[in-house]
């Protein structure tokens, strides 16, 4: 808002006087607003704030637009301890929104305070106590002080007392005290003045303490007290008085104790009242045998270091019939066969009980109130002797028993003298942590174990898992209560192959399987089982009948093979005679299915027949059409899968349990020749290797490379051999121009050649020269169909392994063949040697014809001990 001067008389300054009380005025002041402020003050003068900080002072309204400044009261202001100017921000505001702030300046003055006693004085009467005859001197000091430090002055009042006070406030007595002459108490008023002549004052209490001077003495005149055993705590025994001459005639102030060790008894230290404060047992030692205590009563008229006086006392403790009869051990263990004679005794109680009071007339008992259920069963021959005895039979299998084991009896053992207390005894076979006397019903094993069965039959599947149950067997006992039975195999239970081939759970008789069944092998087993209770036992027989089920997988022989198949083989060929033959242990040959479930591109191949045979032979199906792109593999590896479900229904598959067994084929289509080569005849010898061992069978390498360095090794031999022998039969060979440096020399000796009159049923175009040429389907013999030129002499020979290509690649072309040679060695007759056999000018040699010449000449060196070159 507009700050415009409203606060007249401000600023200003004042004075006020420490210790002022609430509500003292310090300074006056207006508040003046103008004549548009209708509604005067909106905002009363307010302390805004102050320096220092401080809420000693308020503002009250005096009437209009006068107020005023007092003190609060809240702190009371101190010149001594607070600070001596405080500076007051007064605001104020009018209604139109006018304000004013200004300043008062407030200031302590200080005034002379009374004088201030310390310490105990302070806040109460001091009493202070004296020993009678005690020597003059300093007996207290007075603290004051001056709020304005000034010197102080001390007085004392009356003056006729028997004390002093210094200037410094100190005490002082003037003579020696007689408690029995001087007074027991003084009070003294203690004045302390200022210079100016303010004084305060306070009462000082000094009290006169007798002194023991005296021996108490008794005054009771019995010495020898009687009174029961078992008395309740704080029961009264004696009532102790004595006399302290120093009391006068006023009640002494005495005090009483038991100078012995005994814990019975106790007695008030102030009235000397003696009383029970521990258990006292007469029947217990050392009362037992001496039942007279003895106390040593000690009074003094002083806590300590005064006058004291004792007396000794007999309490003599009567016997009383406290205790019931007690049984120890408290629990008895007694067993009783069943069946057992009546009258057989079990158990005398007067031997293990006793009353344990001494008096004779409160020591005697007697046996009663034998009770309990089935206790028509037991009596007590009389109520003195406590003698158990049968008096009945008990029979645990009798269904007129109870069927009980344990009969709970309750004998009352009771005092004959009054009054009477008794303790019931339980008689019980159970076992607890309270101890009892048990008295038990032992049953007899009277009975075999009696099987359900004399004999069980099982019937279980060939195929059922190891650890399956298949039945159980159950036997009982008549005895009560019934005994645990074991169960186990005694007899018959294994095989040639297994020891134990059932098992028979101990507890519950179920009969389990430890290794698979066969039906092939065993149709039936029979064992003997047992069933024991520990001392009796018996058998009964088990026959196990063993399912069938399929469960044996058809096996083929040969179940690995590998053939090679001319290109252009007829379609309805049995392929090189093939066939496989098939055996099930479990299957009629006529359940028998057969087909080709991978590798059977193009679906070239069929087995004939296909099902209700144990044989079937392998067909082809479809040419084979490497020309047009449909065929491009060269190697087929079948997989085909032989089925025992052949007699089984389409509805009975589903539930029928079919195996499978398989035979894998390599079969490897050769091409057809390509032109013939009017080169000097040769041969070529190819040799492909492949692993076909684990890696992880580690003796397969050092066997292959053991059994490579011992042929490598015959073979140098054989070499130098057949060198030897060349060089003394066949003419050296001269070196014709442009022969080869290294060339073979073979020997070929002449013979005549027989023509083979085969049949060609089949014809194919060589897909190299385009040239038609003629087959035999049986034996693979081939010829060109149409030449005039005679062929040249050639000896071609392609050894491959008979390890198939397990990845099922050999996707080949024509000259496949030359693609897969690892090594290749191409050997070349010499000019000068001439065949043997020769074909006429004129006629045509056919495509196997020079092959099948060589091979015979071949034969013949072999014959002559000669060795072809690899």
């Amino acid at each position: 808002g507009r700050r415009t001067q409203l606060l007249k008389g401000l600023p200003a300054t004042s004075t006020v006087e420490e210790n002022s009380a609430a509500g003292v005025s310090v300074y006056n002041f207006n508040v003046t607003v103008s004549a548009l402020a209708s509604g005067g003050v909106a905002i009363l003068p307010t302390i805004v704030n102050s320096n220092p900080l401080t809420e000693a002072f308020d503002i009250e309204s005096k009437g209009g637009f006068e107020y005023r400044v007092v003190t609060s009261g809240n702190p009371v202001l101190d010149y001594e301890t607070m600070p001596k100017s405080f500076d007051l921000q007064i605001f104020v505001e009018d209604t139109t929104g006018r304000t004013d702030l200004n300043i008062l300046t407030i200031q302590v003055m200080d005034r002379n305070e009374y004088p201030v006693f310390r310490g105990n004085m302070a806040i109460r009467t001091v009493t202070i106590y004296m020993l009678e005859g005690t020597p003059p001197g300093r007996i207290y000091q007075v603290d004051a002080a001056d709020p304005e430090n000034a010197k102080l002055k001390y007085s004392l009042l009356p003056a006729t007392a028997p004390f002093s006070i210094s200037e410094s406030g100190a005490i002082f007595s003037t003579k020696e005290f007689d408690y029995e002459k001087d007074p027991h108490c003084y009070f003294l008023n203690i004045t302390v003045t200022d210079p100016d002549g303010l004084n305060s004052t306070k009462t000082v209490h000094i009290n006169i303490i007798n002194i023991n001077d005296e021996r108490p003495y008794f005054t009771t005149k019995q010495r020898i007290y009687r009174i029961p055993e078992e008395q309740s705590p704080g029961t009264i025994v004696a009532n102790i008085t004595a006399k302290d001459p120093d009391d006068e005639d006023s009640p002494s102030r005495l005090f009483y104790s038991i100078q012995s060790s005994d814990r019975h008894f106790s007695i008030n230290p102030a009235t000397g009242v003696l009383q029970v404060t521990g258990r006292i047992d007469r029947d217990a030692l050392p009362l037992r045998l001496h039942p007279n205590i003895s106390l040593i009563v000690r009074v003094e008229d002083s806590p300590s270091s005064g006058h004291a006086s004792e007396m000794e006392i007999t309490i003599i403790v009567d016997d009383i019939n406290d205790n019931p009869p007690e049984c120890n051990p408290s629990a008895f263990r007694k067993e009783a066969n069943e069946n057992t004679t009546p009258g057989t005794f079990l158990v005398d109680l007067r031997n293990y009980c006793k009353d344990i009071d001494v008096d004779p007339s409160n020591n005697q008992f007697r046996f009663t109130g034998l009770s309990g259920f089935g206790s028509n069963n037991f009596a007590l021959e009389s109520t003195v002797s406590g003698r158990l005895v049968m008096t009945g039979t008990i029979d645990l299998e009798n269904p007129a028993n109870p069927g009980l084991e344990v009969y709970t009896l309750t004998v009352r053992v009771q005092d004959i003298a009054h009054p009477n207390y008794s303790s019931k005894y339980l008689f019980s076979i159970s076992f607890d942590n309270i101890v009892y006397i048990y008295i038990r019903i032992k049953p007899v094993n009277e009975f075999f174990p009696v099987f359900s069965n004399l004999s069980y039959v099982f019937s279980v599947s060939e195929i059922a898992k190891v650890g399956s149950s298949i039945g159980r067997v159950h036997a009982t006992d008549k005895d009560w209560p019934p005994n645990v039975l074991t169960y186990s195999i005694v007899a018959g239970a294994g095989t040639r192959d297994y020891t134990n081939i059932f098992w028979i759970s101990p507890t519950k008789g179920d009969v389990r399987i430890l290794a698979r069944l066969d039906y092939e092998t065993t149709q039936k087993h029979i064992f003997t089982v047992q069933a024991s209770d520990q001392e009796k036992s018996t058998t009964a027989s088990v026959t196990v009948n063993v399912l069938e089920v399929n469960d044996e997988e058809p096996v083929c022989s040969p179940n690995i093979f590998s053939l090679q198949i001319p290109v252009g083989l007829a379609v309805g060929t049995n392929i090189n005679g093939f066939r496989i033959e098939c055996q099930d242990r479990d299957s009629d040959p006529r359940s028998f299915r057969y087909f080709i479930n991978e590798g059977n591109e193009n679906s070239h191949f069929i087995f004939s027949p296909s099902a209700g045979s144990n044989t079937s032979r392998l067909i082809l199906a479809s040419r084979f059409d490497y020309e047009s792109g449909l065929d491009t593999n060269w190697i087929y590896s079948l997989h085909i899968h032989i089925t025992d479900d052949n007699l089984v229904s389409a509805r009975d598959k589903t539930t029928h349990f079919i195996k499978t067994g398989t035979v894998t084929l390599s079969i490897r289509v050769i091409p057809n020749p390509t032109t013939a080569t009017t080169t000097t005849p040769g041969f070529t010898v190819v040799t492909k290797r492949e692993n076909l061992y684990s890696p992880s069978a580690w003796y397969v390498p050092f066997v292959i490379t053991l059994g490579s360095l011992l042929l490598l090794g015959l073979l140098g031999y054989l070499g130098l051999l057949l060198l030897t022998r060349l060089r003394t039969r066949c003419p050296p060979a001269g070196r014709a121009h442009g022969t080869p440096l290294f060339h073979f020399t073979f020997c070929v000796s002449s013979q005549t050649m027989t023509k083979l009159n085969t049949v060609f049923d089949g014809e194919a175009r060589d897909p190299v020269t385009g040239r038609m040429y003629e087959f035999n389907t049986r034996s693979g013999a081939r010829r060109w169909k149409k030449s005039n030129e005679p062929l040249q002499p050639m000896l071609a020979m392609q050894v491959t392994s008979s390890a198939t290509d397990n990845s099922g690649q050999g996707t080949e072309g024509a000259e496949a063949p030359s693609k897969k040679e690892t090594s290749v060695k191409r050997k070349e007759l010499p000019a000068a040697t001439k065949p043997a056999a020769k074909p006429s000018a004129g006629q045509s040699e056919t495509p196997g014809q020079a092959g099948l010449r060589l091979q015979k000449q071949k034969e013949e060196s072999e014959d002559r001990g000669l060795s072809s070159p690899a």
